[in-house]
């Protein structure tokens, strides 16, 4: 395929309105995409390799600047490309605003004058990547100066894009999903099975043209080809009991999430971000290489810890992470341990369909059976006092909190839903006088909706907020007859309430703001009830809110 043709469906793609209609085109374009369609599928998503693959261009802005003023003629620089970039927004529509094609230099022999293809592209764009060592930013310039010379103003706008991981025409994961069923009629549940268990779009489009929904079904995992992680949500001890009955409870740790890859001989790590993390983490290579003897893939969580084994901060964790030199040192000032907590695959065997329960049978056996570390406790339990017990054990040791998760539940790659539950501390709360509302809007014109929340202080009140979440129909009627006999003034739809009326507010965290009298905002706050059995003289004060700011005032 031309890289014109591929920029002609972009623009498009880019100018379609509708999702349906973006879903379509981006359909009809891998149905004529031919032998490029795996390439042409990554393009789309912005990405010139699979997902699974850690490999980068390593090409930043200036860089193609420079490449783009070089294309664009001698008296053209980086800099005016730049401040082209400040006018127009967008470094596409600055590529497309140059006319290239006529300069000289490396990267422009061997052209022939031929047409620009998607194949070209990408075998340029792999040359670039591959690119290291000394001089290795002056060939990424000839290379990229190449490419821009042989583009048309339309193709210079998405190679641009496509060289900073800046596509931005509308066409996300799911929309290349759906299109992938509608364009080679498979259901689109079995292309998402093939891109969980692969994490390679352009595979899983290229296998649904060769061979529809029986050949996506043979795509397995493969050990060293890392997956999407399964992601959690918030959410209550009420909420996992009476979904679930039973509940997995899991100690939730504070450390860097890890997939480990054993294919048998060898060990491969990878951070969330796939990102490939082996050599700055020697230990858990150690620990897996001497505990495991057959292939798996494994889920966990990598935590700094003391001289004592006791957790550390996070963020001695990226500091190891993120070591690419003199590792063995970084080994010394912080050690780390391994907390496995799934399985995804297990002596040939994908687990992802297995119930939980059974993948930490699996993960346990991985390594010999042991109950104890690296694999974490798993606890069933359908009594909130219980469970209650659990968290505070896991918060004296240090950890974060529980993770709340359902016993039969599969590994969903990439989900992020109601089956896995983060269960953390609730935050303090603060007991706020009313001191102002406003009058909702639509069906609850005729009731207060946002309430605002003032701090006491030695001479009266500071406010740190509004609150308007959390408050049922039913309980805005009752704070509005509860609130009405205490305005003072209404000036439009704000209404200036006498102190009299106390709530009880949960939060997120509490953030200086120029914004209120106080010099303090909550952050989230969320209505938990009114404080009957307290009057203003007893809510919680200006200073008590410093405190929990973190700022006692000195």
């Amino acid at each position: 395929m031309d890289f014109a043709a591929f920029a002609t469906a972009a623009a498009d793609i880019e100018a379609e309105p509708s999702d349906s209609g973006v879903r379509s085109r981006v359909a009809d374009l891998l149905g004529r995409s031919g032998e490029d369609l795996p390439t042409v599928v990554r393009f789309l998503l912005g990405r010139v390799f699979p997902a699974h693959d850690s490999r980068t261009l390593d090409v930043g802005p200036k860089l193609c600047y420079e490449a783009i003023a070089r294309a664009a003629g001698r008296n053209v620089s980086a800099d005016d490309v730049e401040r082209r970039l400040a006018e127009l927004g967008e470094v596409g529509e600055v590529a497309a605003s140059y006319d290239f094609g006529g300069q000289q230099g490396l990267g422009a022999f061997g052209s022939g004058g031929d047409s620009l293809t998607v194949a070209d592209v990408d075998d340029r764009l792999h040359e670039l990547a591959a690119a290291e060592g000394a001089g290795s930013q002056d060939r990424k310039l000839d290379t990229l100066f190449g490419l821009f010379n042989r583009t048309s103003p339309e193709e210079a706008r998405y190679l641009a894009r496509l060289v900073l991981s800046e596509m931005r025409i509308g066409v996300g994961e799911g929309t290349v999903r759906d299109a992938v069923g509608e364009a080679f009629d498979v259901p689109v549940a079995e292309v998402e099975r093939a891109l969980q268990v692969s994490n390679d779009y352009g595979l899983v489009a290229a296998r649904a043209r060769e061979g529809g929904a029986d050949a996506l079904a043979e795509l397995t995992l493969d050990v060293g080809r890392p997956v999407q992680a399964m992601l959690a949500q918030t959410g209550t001890v009420g909420d996992a009991v009476s979904g679930w009955g039973e509940v997995a409870v899991e100690t939730k740790f504070d450390g860097a999430r890890v997939q480990i890859h054993y294919d048998g001989e060898s060990v491969s790590l990878y951070s969330r971000n796939m990102e490939d993390v082996t050599d700055p983490l020697p230990e858990i290579v150690a620990t897996v290489e001497e505990a495991v003897d057959a292939p798996v893939i494994l889920d966990g969580e990598v935590v700094a810890v003391d001289e004592d084994g006791d957790p550390l901060p996070f963020q001695q964790v990226l500091r190891r992470f993120r070591r690419k030199h003199d590792v063995a040192k970084a080994r010394e000032d912080v050690r780390l341990r391994l907390h496995a907590f799934d399985c995804l695959h297990a002596g040939g065997e994908d687990l992802l369909e297995a119930p939980l329960v059974e993948r930490h049978d699996r993960l346990a056996a991985a390594f010999g059976g042991e109950d104890g570390e690296p694999v974490a406790a798993l606890r069933l339990c359908s009594d909130p006092d219980r469970i209650e017990e659990i968290e505070s054990r896991a918060l004296a040791a240090g950890h974060e909190g529980i993770m709340l998760k359902n016993p039969e539940s599969a590994y969903t790659p990439g989900k992020r839903g109601q089956n896995w539950l983060k269960r953390k501390p609730d935050v303090e709360t603060l007991d706020l006088v009313v001191t102002g509302a406003e009058w909702g809007e639509g069906r609850r014109a005729k009731l207060l909706g946002t309430f605002e929340l003032s701090a006491r202080t030695r001479d009266g009140y500071a406010t740190v907020g509004n609150v308007a979440t959390g408050i049922t129909d039913e309980e805005l009627e009752t704070l509005t007859e509860r609130l009405e006999p205490h305005a003072r003034a209404e000036e439009g739809t704000e209404v200036d309430i006498e102190p009299a009326v106390v709530f009880e507010v949960g939060y997120e965290e509490i953030q200086s703001s120029p914004a209120t009298d106080s010099g303090y905002a909550l952050r989230f706050p969320r209505f938990l009830g009114v404080r009957v059995d307290k009057g203003p003289d007893d809510s919680d004060t200006l200073a008590r809110v410093e405190r929990l700011a973190g700022d006692d005032g000195s």
